[in-house]
């Protein structure tokens, strides 16, 4: 990777325009990597990178630092030629969304990412499956290049691990860990950070909390059903991951799958479990993932996706 690092560092002082962006409705990972990498270039490069997003984001992103910085991709020229443009954590070119144009038409493509992609869209690919979020990536560049960071990147990498972690619950190794000791020890406080991560408007609570109310539960209760209704959807914070974790904590729950009504025929999938693999059963209906966290949107309609999502953890 140190030599991926290199020839990405060539491109960025070669470039003179340049295009950050992640996966569609970004999440704490997603949302912050790209804020943080757009920071460092700026610090050390002298260019500040288009920061652009598409979908919904969590409330909480509102307040994460430089969120000026990103823009929706409509108030941005996605036709216009990027010498280079930056994709981190996509997983698979179905997840771009509205910024994709941008990729189409740059100079130079570079992809970041942490997931299992065998549709890669970067001309030059910094990929890492061990990393525990695309943002350990980030700080990997950073520390292998000696590059220059402050504050503000130092808060986002932190948001970006411990949201993709789970606050820490899916970490494979110690990384993780004696990254955020670093960056607490370079000033992050991390009190701060909780304080903003459990930050929700009222109306999101209650809908997240009349979700785990109304749950469904099969195969002797190993798995839990959420529904998110369309009427509720625009309430739902992000991709509900208060729902997902109430469910978590019940005692004899294996598997919990939030199915969210997007629109019509239009249904949303986070899929997730406590110890065991799922990222099969996302793929059998067009999507993927983590081993113990993953997704997909399927076009049909509610009623059916949950029959199949009821067939498909028949057995397991």
């Amino acid at each position: 990777m140190k030599e991926q690092f290199k020839q990405f560092i060539e491109k960025i002082k070669s470039a003179k325009s340049i295009a950050l962006m992640g996966h569609k409705n970004p999440d704490g990972d997603s949302f912050c990597s790209v804020l943080a990498l757009a920071k460092v270039i700026e610090l050390n490069f002298g260019i500040r990178p288009v920061c652009m997003y598409d979908g919904n984001i969590p409330d909480f992103l509102d307040m994460v630092p430089l969120r000026s910085w990103m823009k929706y991709f409509e108030r941005v020229d996605v036709l216009s030629p990027y010498d280079l443009a930056i994709i981190l954590d996509y997983g698979t070119p179905r997840h771009i969304g509205g910024a994709k144009p941008v990729i189409d038409n740059a100079g130079f493509v570079v992809e970041m990412d942490h997931h299992k992609n065998d549709e890669k869209v970067g001309d030059l690919c910094i990929d890492d499956e061990g990393a525990a979020a695309t943002g350990q990536i980030v700080y990997d560049f950073i520390k292998s290049e000696n590059l220059k960071f402050d504050i503000n990147v130092a808060n986002l990498l932190a948001i970006s691990l411990i949201t993709d972690t789970g606050h820490f619950k899916f970490v494979r190794d110690g990384s993780v860990m004696r990254i955020m000791a670093e960056l607490v020890d370079y000033g992050v406080n991390m009190r701060e950070i909780f304080d903003l991560l459990r930050n929700k408007p009222k109306k999101s609570i209650l809908v997240e909390s009349g979700v785990v109310a109304e749950a469904e539960f099969f195969y002797h209760d190993k798995l839990a059903i959420a529904t998110v209704y369309h009427k509720d959807y625009k309430y739902l914070d992000g991709r509900g991951d208060t729902v997902l974790n109430l469910l978590g904590q019940i005692q004899g729950v294996e598997y919990i799958v939030m199915l969210k009504e997007q629109k019509a025929n239009q249904i949303g999938l986070s899929i997730r479990s406590r110890n065991k693999p799922v990222n099969h059963i996302a793929e059998a209906l067009g999507g993927g993932g983590h081993v113990c966290a993953a997704g997909a949107v399927v076009a049909d309609s509610l009623e059916n996706v949950r029959a199949k999502v009821i067939e498909l953890f028949r057995g397991e």
